[in-house]
């Protein structure tokens, strides 16, 4: 297996490749750094829009020509949008590889956003949005975001509103696409078997005729958070709870200590302080998660679990013990050690998911110009000390630092 390898075409678009020759499917990408976080109060859900209108007709395809194009080779084609980033990406036997870097170029820079796809998509979009709505798992995220950072886009809906959605039409997306389209900000990354002299041809055959684009618009950073407790009746048979904060950017030090530290409190591991308190001891929960999502200035720290009515309260308390235990216990030395072997397991198991290394490849040389080698993130692990965790969990737990979201029934 190979480093990364690195080009930069004349108009700013860079390429990352990671050659593994164990596998014969080609896992590539095109990420722009480009999201929600970037529209006008009016725009609220164009990025997301955008990505749905990526697949509905370019310069040279229509719609069915696109979705048959790669699933014709038993291949697959996909997209997705985040507050900070747009990603269209494809995996495929790699002897189509040209095939899935010309269609991808083609639907990111060359779609003509029709308008009868334009109204049966918005349709889609709204259904979209309706089934949101009612998964209370769901839409308590999406609340929650909103009630952490207020008016601020990083907390505004990614679907956007009924009202917004219905009204874009064609010149909209061209707009959105002028005023933020950046080539020095888009890379396109994959992993696969082939050398990676191959996909630079490639890049150069389909991307070095995109004109050079250098949207130099600065995102509205959040500062100064609130603390909220807002109790929501609706039509569920569960109570559902989100509790949280703002929390450490991508760039701050503190990034994968508390990442550590959240992993501990309610990670995807079944020894989580949490699972272990709520479901396997007292059997209140099927399910509760604390995560941590970093973004370029600021993060956001997040507990949810849903349970009968009945025993929100105690779910509570117990929920407060585990955060003031942290607070206040050094987790002792085995504990601490096994702590750190977990994440470091759980890092290095999906560094083996060769689609999920492409996505992250990308994304980490558009938030922090280099792609971190796992060695150096267990190195810093390492280095984690007891009273590190002590003082950010003195610093992030205080419950009455943070915003509470439940959804009850009526």
């Amino acid at each position: 297996m190979e480093e990364n390898e690195l080009m930069e075409l004349p108009n700013g678009i860079r390429i990352v490749h990671k050659q593994i020759t164990s596998t014969r499917i080609a896992h590539v990408g095109i990420m722009l750094d480009i999201g929600s976080r970037d529209e006008l109060p009016e725009e609220q859900g164009i990025a997301h829009f955008w990505e749905h209108m990526a697949f509905k007709g370019t310069k040279k395809r229509k719609a069915f020509h696109i979705i048959n194009r790669l699933d014709s080779l038993g291949g697959e084609l996909n997209a997705y949008t985040t507050r900070e980033k747009i990603c269209f990406y494809a995996s495929l036997l790699d002897n189509h590889l040209e095939k899935a870097v010309e269609l991808l170029a083609d639907i990111t820079f060359y779609s003509t956003f029709p308008e009868p796809q334009i109204e049966r998509e918005r349709q889609v979009i709204l259904e979209e949005m309706a089934m949101y709505r009612d998964t209370p798992e769901d839409a308590i995220q999406d609340d929650f975001d909103e009630l952490v950072f207020q008016n601020h886009a990083l907390g505004k809906n990614i679907l956007g509103t009924e009202q917004s959605v219905n009204s874009f039409h064609q010149k909209d997306f061209l707009q959105f696409l002028t005023k933020n389209l950046n080539t020095e900000r888009i890379i396109l990354t994959s992993v696969g078997s082939y050398p990676a002299k191959k996909l630079f041809k490639l890049a150069e055959k389909y991307l070095k005729d995109i004109p050079h684009k250098n949207h130099t618009g600065k995102r509205d950073f959040f500062s100064g958070a609130s603390t909220n407790q807002i109790t929501i009746k609706k039509p569920i048979t569960q109570a559902h709870v989100a509790i949280g904060r703002t929390s450490y950017g991508l760039k701050d030090p503190n990034r994968i200590p508390f990442f550590m530290l959240v992993n501990i409190l309610g990670g995807p591991g079944m020894n989580s302080r949490l699972n272990l308190s709520l479901r396997e001891k007292h059997g209140f929960v099927y399910g509760i998660d604390a995560s941590y999502s970093p973004y370029i200035e600021t993060g956001s720290f997040g507990i949810y679990f849903a349970t009968d009515p009945k025993n929100l309260q105690k779910s509570m308390r117990l929920v407060k013990k585990e955060l003031d235990l942290l607070m206040s216990k050094p987790l002792g030395g085995l504990q601490f050690q096994r702590a750190k072997q977990q994440l470091k397991g759980q890092l290095a198991m999906s560094e083996e998911n060769n689609n999920s290394m492409m996505l992250m490849m990308a994304k980490s040389l558009l938030d922090l110009n280099k792609i971190p080698d796992i060695g150096e993130i267990f190195k810093r692990i390492d280095q984690v000390t007891e009273k590190e965790l002590i003082d950010l969990a003195q610093e992030n737990f205080d419950m009455s630092q943070m915003s509470t979201l439940t959804y009850l029934p009526e």
